[in-house]
Order: C-alpha cells, then sequence, then structure tokens
C-alpha cells in the first residue's frame, strides 16, 4: 500500500471516490486550509486557558454562594437569640463559628479573583518561548522535518479492496522544542467500521512519531508550542 503525506494546518474535506495526483492533493490541501474555519484552531489553541478561567468562575460562583449562605444562617443565629432563651455562651459560639465561615468565603472569593484576573492577564500578554499560541500571519507554522518517513501501520488484510481509503487529519499539539505532545482525530474515514476506525487511530499514532522545526515569532528568535493539522492520504 503507497501511503502519501501531506501537512494540513486544518480540517480537511472527505476524500473523493477518485485517487487524486499528487498536485491535486497539494492543491487540495492549500486551499482547505485558508479556507477552514480558522476559529476551531483558536478554540483549541485557547482550550486550557478557557477551561481553567471557567473552573475559577464556577469555584468563584460557589464561594460567593456558601457566603450568601453563612450570612443567611448568620441571620437566623441573631433572630433566634431574640426568641429563644438558650445559654449566651451557645449563641456566642454559633456567631462566632457563622462569622468565621462567612469570612473565610469571602477570603476564597477574594482568592479566586485575583485568579481569575491573572488567567486574564496571561491570555491579554504577549507570548513569551514554550507559550501556546494559534497560528497567525505573525508566527511561522511548525515545520516537519520527517513527514515522509513516517507511516501509519495498518494490519494486512486478505482483500486488497477492503483496505481503507481517504484523508485522515490528525491534529498534532507541537511544543517549542519540535516534539509532537499530543494528537488528536480532526477527520476521519467515512464510516464507523472497524477497518476504517484501525486506520484512524493508526494515523493519530502515527502523528506522534512526526518531529518539527518549531513554530516561532516572525524574527525566529521566539518559539512556540501550536496545534497544527497533518493530513495522511491513504491510498
Amino acid at each position: 500500500m503507497r501511503i502519501a503525506i501531506a501537512l494540513l494546518l486544518i480540517t480537511l474535506p472527505l476524500a473523493a471516490a477518485k485517487k487524486p495526483t499528487a498536485a491535486q492533493l497539494q492543491a487540495q490541501v492549500k486551499r482547505l486550509t485558508e479556507e477552514r474555519d480558522s476559529l476551531k484552531q483558536r478554540l483549541a489553541a485557547t482550550e486550557d486557558i478557557q477551561q481553567e478561567l471557567a473552573a475559577a468562575q464556577k469555584a468563584r460562583d460557589l464561594s460567593k454562594t456558601e457566603a450568601e449562605a453563612a450570612r443567611k444562617e448568620l441571620d437566623q443565629v441573631r433572630a433566634s437569640l431574640k426568641e429563644n432563651e438558650r445559654g449566651g455562651d451557645a449563641i456566642l459560639k454559633d456567631v462566632k463559628a457563622a462569622r468565621q465561615e462567612a469570612e473565610d468565603a469571602k477570603a476564597e472569593a477574594a482568592k479566586l479573583q485575583a485568579e481569575n484576573e491573572q488567567l486574564r492577564a496571561k491570555a491579554s500578554a504577549v507570548p513569551v518561548e514554550g507559550d501556546l499560541v494559534v497560528l497567525s500571519q505573525d508566527v511561522q507554522p511548525a515545520r516537519p522535518i520527517n513527514l515522509n518517513r513516517v507511516v501509519p501501520r495498518l494490519k494486512s488484510s486478505g482483500f486488497f479492496k477492503a483496505r481503507p481509503k481517504g484523508v485522515v487529519v490528525v491534529n498534532v499539539l507541537v511544543n517549542e522544542k519540535g516534539e509532537v505532545v499530543a494528537s488528536r482525530l480532526i477527520q476521519g474515514l467515512p464510516g464507523d467500521g472497524p477497518d476504517e476506525k484501525e486506520a484512524d487511530e493508526a494515523c493519530v499514532e502515527a502523528a506522534k512519531k512526526l518531529v518539527f522545526d518549531p513554530a516561532a515569532s516572525l524574527d525566529g528568535k521566539t518559539r512556540f508550542k501550536v496545534w497544527q493539522g497533518v493530513g495522511f492520504y491513504l491510498d
């Protein structure tokens, strides 16, 4: 089986039934790379920061709820002080505990607010060496070094016609050293049979073996971590 591999920066459409030539495939990859929705890559590049912001927001809202509950409990304690004839020591203990809970919740909310501000500052700051960035006109994309030597390993089949064919697109996370630290399927082969799934998984694993000249600033002085698309053409 002959396998040709083409670099993609975004997802590709399903392969045509008729086998394209190498020139047609390269033109298709270039055209689809320009037309593909860049929002997917922006979302992927900022995925970790968005998750952290969401988690911090959730924790802050929870702290606010707890603080409000503590204040309500304190009001109830004060009301019970007038209505009940419990001992003064027990009432003071309850009040003190409620106040402490309110203070703790307030402190936690302030801490989470500070963390939120730090995350926002991080998201808007000028990227430095090793930062995860979105590919743009200010960033040189990572360049694969061993692209032609990486071949997805598929199980042999007794019938040639049963071999899966088409284009599989894998998104790879390339760090500032040019190493692939993560890969995930973006566009698999048509169909959901075992052969197609096995081919998709083989391409995801093969992508981990790629080595890149890392993405960098336009002057080449600062290297970044980026998500990029890699296309595997199975013939």
